[in-house]
């Protein structure tokens, strides 16, 4: 009997122990909070602006305040986690973004809520960089697209259920204040278990068994001996190169799309498709949603094939490019259809394959290594929230220019065919000489 004990024990023993699936869907978990915590004040504000009696165009400004922070913050945000490792900023960046959450419960005027969402966003900043740093440490080259649509998977699941957590907590304690007390002491919560599991290195984790450190060791050692030596030359070097400034922008035509459809599909559908309140809940859930399912169901492929000896310039140029043609067809298609169902269709066909994209952040390991992805995590994000805080505003633009939602759907279409541009001529097969 202790023989077998002993068999089953060695057994166990040489299977790797998956750590780093676990971190990575703690990273999910942390990512959807942070889109829950975004979506707070868009879901508070008809409230907010009744108490403090806030213009619609002030209104706008305190809602984009955030992203003026988020996207400064981006490189250094990538440096730090370079500099200092993921895990302290990962945990420091939940803690200080939880902070400013339920600080904003004490503002008194819309200067000082002003104030705590740029304090929210230059705190948020961090955390994808850190997570795309924490991909390259923790996944293998043929597990890296899954990690990055765990990473980014958060973004779509976290607006799926944004409105509904903070509409819940607000009329379960009836007050806006005390939902934002309550989210941000649950958020500064997630940033103590993110300190409490999160390691560094596979080795400092004390869940690891010496399989799965083994497992990482030696992948990570393969693809060492590929990269080329450092230059020596500093972080702005690798602009030097085609592939980072398409990386940058095909990041920012991917977030045209997205914040695009985050920020003004509501107002579409109760506009031109009469949804009602509870109609525009639901439709709002199933859109995200289904962006949520497609960029898990994207990183599954992308490594599946990998790991079946696909060639990375195949996979990710095939992917992104079919992720880009259906987004943009089916974004297309909206400006043309009348009916209500086949709309929602249409957007959940949108976000489904446009979020297959998420596995952008498997390129800053790929094109950097695991020394500068951090920076390179960091750059490629300052694009993507400069089409956070430019697609409102545009959008809002064509809109009131021209009293039409036909031209922002064309103006989405067009970042589609962009993006596709961008992800082509991406050379994923090496990395770059820095």
């Amino acid at each position: 009997m202790s023989d077998q004990v002993s068999t089953i024990a060695m057994a166990d023993a040489a299977k790797p122990s998956g750590v780093r699936w676990k971190i990575f869907l703690l990273m999910l978990f942390l990512i959807s909070i942070n889109y829950i915590d975004r979506a707070s004040l868009s879901v508070a504000m008809p409230v907010i602006a009744k108490e403090f009696d806030i213009d619609p165009a002030m209104q706008g400004l305190i809602l984009s305040s955030f992203f003026w922070t988020y996207a400064l913050m981006q490189v250094p945000g990538g440096m730090l986690a370079d500099r200092f490792k993921p895990r302290i900023v990962i945990a420091l960046a939940t803690l200080f973004w939880g902070f400013f959450q339920a600080l904003a419960a004490l503002s008194t005027s819309w200067m000082l809520l002003l104030m705590t969402r740029l304090g929210l966003g230059a705190s948020e900043a961090p955390i994808y960089p850190a997570g795309g740093k924490l991909n390259a440490i923790w996944m293998t080259q043929t597990e890296r697209g899954r990690g990055a649509t765990l990473l980014d998977g958060g973004a779509p699941l976290g607006a799926a259920l944004g409105s509904i957590v903070i509409a819940w907590l607000m009329a379960a304690f009836s007050s806006w204040r005390v939902a934002f007390v309550v989210a941000g002491v649950g958020t500064m919560l997630c940033g103590l278990w993110a300190w409490y599991y999160i390691r560094n290195m596979p080795r400092e984790h004390p869940s690891v068994n010496e399989a799965e450190a083994r497992y990482l060791e030696e992948a990570h050692a393969i693809e060492d001996a590929a990269t080329p030596p450092s230059s020596g030359a500093s972080g702005m070097a690798y602009f030097r190169f085609r592939s980072v400034w398409c990386m940058c922008l095909g990041w920012m035509f991917f977030n045209t799309t997205f914040y695009g459809l985050l920020t003004w599909m509501p107002t579409y559908l109760f506009k031109v498709h009469g949804f009602d309140i509870k109609a525009l809940g639901g439709a709002s859930f199933i859109i995200f949603f289904a962006g949520f399912v497609g960029e898990l169901v994207g990183g599954w492929i992308g490594d599946g094939w990998r790991a079946r000896g696909g060639a990375p310039n195949t996979v990710f140029r095939t992917l992104f490019g079919i992720a880009a043609i259906m987004a943009t067809v089916s974004i297309f298609l909206v400006a043309y259809v009348t009916n209500a169902v086949v709309v929602v269709v249409l957007l959940s066909t949108t976000l489904f394959f446009l979020r297959w994209c998420g596995m952008y952040w498997a390129i800053p390991s790929a094109l950097a290594g695991r020394g500068k992805s951090g920076f390179l995590g960091g750059c490629m994000n300052l694009g993507g929230n400069i089409a956070g805080i430019t697609t409102p505003l545009i959008v809002g633009f064509i809109v009131q220019a021209t009293g039409s939602y036909f031209l922002a759907l064309m103006y989405f279409a067009a970042a589609g065919i962009a993006l596709l541009i961008c992800s082509t001529l991406i050379d994923y097969s090496r990395k770059l000489p820095v």
